[in-house]
């Protein structure tokens, strides 16, 4: 048995996915918020969309010198679009209902109440894992 048994891949916990009505605007038949369905998206993938959100801005008074700056909004539209299952953001069909060509735009059209926009941030940040940093969790496990 390897000495590293305990972290190899058939031994890590699948996340499953988890659901949440992200605008009371959109409802079923009886009247109750559609549930959407989000996944949890991977580091990798976390650092791609940070990484196409990162713009160098220069720095004042110091020609040629440049710092990256993360445009918050966009990293947030693009990670909640990342981990939306269903509804499809992709769709062209639900896309062009909504007069958009993007899921981010999509999503914004679908949750258009800036109220439930900032929940849905807050919820996907903590589905992902932004909830809590590495101490908490260290001193999470010791207590178990």
């Amino acid at each position: 048995m390897s000495k590293f048994a305990r972290f190899m891949k058939s031994g890590k916990a699948v996340k499953p996915n988890e659901k949440y009505a992200a605008t009371r605007s959109l409802m079923d038949e009886d009247g109750a918020p559609l549930l959407w369905e989000f996944r949890h998206i991977t580091s990798k993938e976390n650092e791609e969309i940070r990484e196409s959100c990162t713009v160098d801005t220069p720095v004042a008074g110091k020609p040629n010198v440049y710092r990256p700056r993360l445009k918050t909004s966009l990293y947030m539209q693009k990670l909640i679009a990342a981990s939306v299952v269903t509804p499809d953001l992709y769709d062209a069909e639900l896309q062009d209902s909504y007069g958009v060509k993007t899921p981010e735009d999509l999503l914004l059209a679908l949750v258009d109440d800036p109220g439930e926009y900032a929940e849905l941030a807050a919820w996907v940040e903590t589905l992902q894992g932004f909830d809590s940093g590495l101490e908490d969790k260290v001193k999470q496990a010791k207590n178990s």
